[in-house]
């Protein structure tokens, strides 16, 4: 794994995107804070810049470099949640503009992987995750499914847990600065 971590964190401080497993689905991704790098995957993913995209970080101490305010639920979903959660926050901050929705928004999860979380680590900032498919088409469950497109339209394959089966994509809840909580997908 360490070795690629290393190849990892060399792409995507080059502006490259990768394709790797995550704590749920197979995803593309890329440094959070370069807005070309972001700009990639939108047109391989054929995705329109609007629909906003999930970004993973390490750990809570991570998040707020991200997000101005952490409402004090944020970390009481964390404590119960028995599966992967991203939670929206308002007011997103040192991210690249085109990854922050139009109501300054953004999409955050905190992943249960070992190799998420050293990426993360070894980058000292979030990364890009979303789904390994071309916008529309179902997302695939295992490597195997993931289309030749969006291989050969990354920079780098990540060569780890190729055989594992994909979970669900997370649940993905809306915390509002005035206490406001939405479930956005289950």
């Amino acid at each position: 794994m360490h070795q690629e971590i290393k190849k990892t964190i060399e792409v995507l401080k080059q502006g490259g995107i990768i394709l790797y497993p995550t704590d749920t689905v197979w995803g593309i991704g890329c440094d959070a804070t370069n807005a070309d790098a972001v700009a990639k995957i939108y047109k391989l993913k054929k995705r329109i810049e609007t629909k906003a995209m999930i970004c993973l970080v390490a750990d809570d101490r991570m998040l707020k470099k991200y997000v101005k305010t952490v409402p004090d639920a944020a970390q009481s979903i964390f404590d119960i949640a028995e599966e992967p959660i991203t939670i929206i926050y308002d007011d997103a901050q040192n991210l690249a503009p085109n990854l922050i929705a139009e109501d300054k928004t953004i999409a955050i999860r905190i992943p249960d992987d070992e190799f998420c979380y050293q990426v993360c680590r070894k980058l000292n900032g979030a990364i890009v995750s979303t789904s390994a498919n071309i916008s529309g088409a179902p997302t695939p469950k295992s490597f195997k499914e993931i289309s030749q497109e969006i291989i050969k339209g990354v920079d780098y394959v990540v060569n780890l847990h190729h055989e594992k089966k994909a979970t669900k994509p997370s649940s993905i809840i809306k915390l509002s600065r005035d206490g406001v909580v939405k479930v956005i997908r289950k």
